[in-house]
């Protein structure tokens, strides 16, 4: 199963290059935010994650809900996560 994931931008070290470091829980790691070209991301903005790229911005109360929702499916979200952090920043 891919899920989208709530994360939050903490940094764009090259705008040019389009992408950000964002934190999903703790776990850093670099995304392609080239699909958002147009809205103008920064840090402190919430994106909707999937598969390496930011699909979509959301807002802090959006993404919490989501956070909260995704955590209760269990080993999915766990596997996710995994995931996420086989390609984060060490």
């Amino acid at each position: 199963m891919c899920l989208g994931i709530p994360a939050q931008i903490v940094a764009i070290p090259d705008p040019d290059h389009d992408i950000a470091t964002v934190d999903v829980d703790g776990v850093t790691r670099d995304i392609s935010i080239r699909l958002l070209v147009d809205e103008d991301v920064k840090p402190g903005d919430w994106v909707l994650v999937h598969v390496g790229f930011a699909m979509s911005v959301i807002d802090e109360r959006e993404a919490a809900l989501t956070l909260d929702q995704v955590r209760k499916l269990g080993q999915p979200y766990a596997d996710e996560m995994d995931a996420f952090a086989e390609t984060a920043i060490r």
